[in-house]
């Protein structure tokens, strides 16, 4: 049976709801399973996003089922009108009348719901969600409850709590002689930066998160919300939006510091799995192994003596990230978890600590949960495992780091993760967060100086869910927010996804950079029902291969005319080496002034190699400066 194209590119054969465009003169937007998506003026991004969402009690979302669509377009507007069904895990259903209506200078987006019995949820209603690049800094003009009226502007670094509250409308800049004001009404409104979970957003949303979570919609009561994006036109002209250009140059600049170290996690739960893949670390050249021990999951002795196994055969260092029950005196704990290391005999590179509390988030307005201070907990840790540098942060996200950020005097290095798919699990959404990425190493960097900085395991697929209860199941291989397995890890998309991730933190200058755990939905082996052979290597096994093999080198920072739809990196040792990511379906020509010389060897992830079997790719001769990425592949160019 031949693979489909969707199913190489996305692991899956689930399609994405189509988008249909909404116009009326100068106003675009993109109506998306009933929601909007990437509203324009004048060719230029308005908002990112006009959304009604349902969260369930573990801010999973709801699943949504649209009916009764009917798309009028008339001269002057474009009206939309559905039903949706929101359906909660218990079987609730909170129906939903909405209308959308798109004016030359205006959009309308009004929703009344009313759930058929009480209805649990965590967040029920609009959010808005205001792009970042180009307004990242800029001025703000904020309207609240009471009438009164606040200048300020967009965060820059990003900022771990809300940064306005008790919005009823906003209004910013959309380009010279153009301003946008989103006015909001139904319920109280507060924005919060969404880089923090690396959305490419300023996320501005309903109900204040400091009330209770999750709450209840009564049965049969009806809540009405609407949202109202304005134009207003300042000058006398609208400027004209310069096209970008089809061809995407590419611009290098040398000697950019050094390239991260690549990890590769390990988990007590894939013994079995990872003792079998144990060749694959050595094969890659990973020169860590960042291995995950809870004793509050029943970690011991047992997950120690194979964390040693998998030292002793893959050659690596080791690095114990270690949750810490924090339910007896610290130093016991800790001394216990020490005495279980030596014995099992596996020598440690580093160990990073984190109290088991903090897997948790601690959302605005709640309150802290008891917790010795990180300062006894490191010094407990250096006691106890005297001469081991030390490493401190969060084992789960920037957010949390960003709201309870370690005291740094103490430690050899910073860590915490990411993860694309919190809030949306699109393609496009999860593409979109490099943005967003760019602001978090930024952000940890203004934190923490030049302290040493490790990042991972970085995943599309959710570790860990610091927000409810537990991470989605995804038995059926879909696009899932908060899911714990992801289709697009294991196809080109994946690839794609694992470059551009290295590429854009690039800059912070990462020690070590972990975007894989050896087995298991997180892993580099590919398991049943995947684009290449159960048991092979993943296609991103051979992008974090390449990152490896280049690790240490000069980084040469690779800058493209398009970051939305190419990015890369490179480094120097001798010979110099680019590897580019195409973040898009489309294919994308790009114009290399360094890459044209004779000699240059050309390796290519896509999906004709991926169809014929996605075994280890083969470097083929190239000439000339141009150079076409076809949709989600990954190249390497070797100019000697």
């Amino acid at each position: 049976m031949t693979a489909s194209r969707a199913f190489l590119l996305f692991g899956t054969e689930e399609q994405e709801p189509e988008a249909r465009c909404l116009e009326a003169g100068r106003f675009s937007a993109e109506l998306v399973g009933g929601n909007l998506r990437t509203t324009r003026f004048s060719g230029k991004e308005v908002l990112r996003a006009i959304s009604f969402l349902v969260r369930d009690r573990d801010w999973g979302t709801c699943g949504a089922a649209i009916t009764d669509l009917t798309v009028e377009e008339e001269d002057a507007a474009t009206i939309v009108r559905y039903y949706v069904r929101f359906q909660a895990p218990d079987g609730a259903i909170l129906g939903c009348r909405a209308t959308i209506e798109v004016f030359p200078d205006a959009l309308i987006f009004d929703a009344r719901l009313t759930p058929d019995r009480d209805f649990e949820t965590a967040r029920a209603g609009f959010a808005i969600l205001h792009p970042i690049v180009a307004v990242a800094g800029r001025p703000i003009t904020v309207e609240h409850g009471d009438g009164s009226i606040e200048r300020s502007v967009f965060p820059d670094l990003i900022e771990p709590w809300q940064p306005f509250k008790d919005i009823a409308a906003i209004t910013h800049e959309v380009m010279p002689g153009v301003e946008a004001e989103c006015r909001m009404a139904g319920d109280v409104f507060e924005m919060e930066d969404q880089r923090n979970w690396t959305d490419g957003s300023y996320k501005t949303y309903v109900r204040p998160l400091a009330l209770p979570w999750p709450y209840v919609l009564k049965a049969g009561e009806t809540v009405h919300q609407a949202i109202r994006l304005s134009i207003r036109q300042i000058g006398a002209a609208t400027p004209k939006v310069e096209q970008t250009p089809s061809r995407i140059e590419v611009s290098l600049r040398r000697d950019q510091g050094t390239l991260s170290a690549i990890g590769i996690g390990l988990r007590p739960d894939e013994v079995s799995d990872e003792l079998l893949d144990a060749g694959l670390i050595r094969e890659l050249g990973a020169g860590h192994l960042i291995c995950h021990f809870d004793p509050d999951a029943g970690h011991g002795a047992a997950a120690l003596r194979h964390f040693r196994q998998m030292a002793d055969a893959s050659g690596a260092a080791v690095t114990l990230e270690c949750f810490v029950p924090c339910r007896r005196p610290v130093d016991e704990e800790l001394s216990d978890i020490a005495r279980m290391v030596r014995a099992s005999g596996l020598k440690l590179a580093s160990l990073a600590v984190s109290p088991s509390v903090d897997r948790d988030s601690t959302p605005p307005g709640s309150v802290w949960p008891a917790c010795p201070p990180l300062e006894d907990v490191y010094a407990a840790a250096q006691g106890a495992f005297p001469g081991v540098p030390l490493g401190g942060g969060m084992f789960s996200y920037f957010t949390e780091l960003n709201r309870k950020r370690a005291p740094a005097d103490r430690l050899s290095y910073v860590t915490h993760c990411t993860n694309p798919i919190v809030h949306a699990a699109d393609d496009l959404s999860v593409m979109q967060t490099f943005e967003a990425l760019r602001y978090v190493t930024r952000s940890v960097r203004a934190i923490y100086g030049d302290k040493p900085y490790r990042i991972g395991p970085s995943t599309i697929a959710m570790r860990q869910n610091p927000y409810g209860s537990r991470t989605k199941d995804n038995p059926l291989g879909k696009r899932i927010a908060m899911a714990n397995r992801d289709p697009r890890h294991n196809a080109l998309f994946g690839a794609a996804w694992t470059l551009a991730y290295a590429a854009t933190v690039a800059d912070a200058q990462p020690e070590v950079l972990t975007l894989s755990t050896l087995a298991g939905p997180f892993g580099l082996v590919a398991e049943i029902g995947e684009p290449v052979r159960k048991g092979n290597p993943r296609p991103l096994f051979h992008v974090l291969r390449w990152l490896a093999e280049i690790s240490g080198g000069r980084r040469i920072a690779v800058d493209t005319s398009a970051p939305d739809r190419v990015v890369g990196l490179g480094a120097a040792s001798g010979r110099a080496t680019l590897l580019f990511a195409n973040l898009t379906s489309e294919p994308q020509e790009l114009v290399l002034t360094e890459g044209g010389a004779d000699g240059c060897r050309l390796t290519e992830l896509d999906e004709a190699w991926l169809r014929a079997g996605g075994k280890t790719p083969e470097a083929r001769a190239h000439k000339g400066e141009k150079f076409v990425l076809s949709a989600y592949a990954v190249a390497r160019i070797d100019i000697p």
